[in-house]
């Protein structure tokens, strides 16, 4: 019997892309102008797709940013708020059905995911919502986000789910600890076998949990 679901946030719940290419050129803009290098051409195209789906402090890695680039997109996206409403992906009515309780961890600029969520008007749903987030001085991580969250609620870890689409962040740290894990294959995200299941939907996923709350241990992995 499932105590939670962990969910991430982005290309999980909502499509970053919702809010227009022109949301993020503040950002790329600041990087542009405060270095050369990656940011001609295809480089540049290759940098702004990996914004939309990977933490920022992964993609200056990722694309070899100098300090100054890393430190000027820092400081647009802590600037950044989402101006109105998310819609999300179109199935968000069913986090309404699970009975059990949902918790929501995503990575980010505090304000600015915070600004996402009550843009999409989820935030009453989960019985906890932590911002991984990326200015703090110590970072916890995702990792020891979930340990913490196991420790304080007393829950075994194969015991909580954790629902996302990176298989290099949450689907990486919950395996770690023992927690099952389903990747969520929104559109444009590649199916990746070291998450246990996979799912193309809210709807797909609450017919898992209510197998695995019946004890269908060997649900499909398709």
């Amino acid at each position: 019997m499932l105590r939670a679901i962990v969910f991430d946030l982005d290309k999980c719940l909502a499509a970053p892309e919702e809010a227009g290419v022109s949301f993020l050129e503040p950002v790329i803009a600041a990087i542009r102008s405060a270095g050369v290098g990656p940011f001609d051409g295809d480089g540049l195209d290759a940098a702004l797709e990996d914004i939309w789906r990977l933490a920022f402090d992964e993609v200056a890695a990722r694309h070899g940013f100098s300090e100054s680039m890393t430190r000027a997109g820092c400081d647009a996206f802590r600037a950044l708020r989402m101006p109105g409403p998310l819609h999300g992906y179109g199935d968000l009515t069913e986090l309404h059905d699970f009975e059990v309780p949902l918790l929501l961890v995503t990575t980010g600029f505090r304000a600015f995911q915070e600004s996402k969520i009550d843009a999409l008007g989820i935030r009453d749903r989960f019985v906890e919502v932590i911002v991984d987030d990326l200015d703090a001085i110590s970072r916890a991580g995702k990792l020891r986000i979930f340990e913490d969250l196991l420790y304080r609620n007393g829950w075994p870890a194969s015991e909580v789910l954790v629902v996302g689409d990176n298989p290099e962040s949450e689907i990486a740290a919950g395996a770690s600890l023992g927690m099952p894990t389903v990747q969520m294959v929104r559109p444009g995200v590649a199916p990746d076998v070291r998450a246990r299941w996979r799912v193309g939907n809210l709807r797909e996923l609450r017919a898992l949990v209510d197998k695995l709350n019946r004890g269908a241990d060997s649900a499909s992995n398709d």
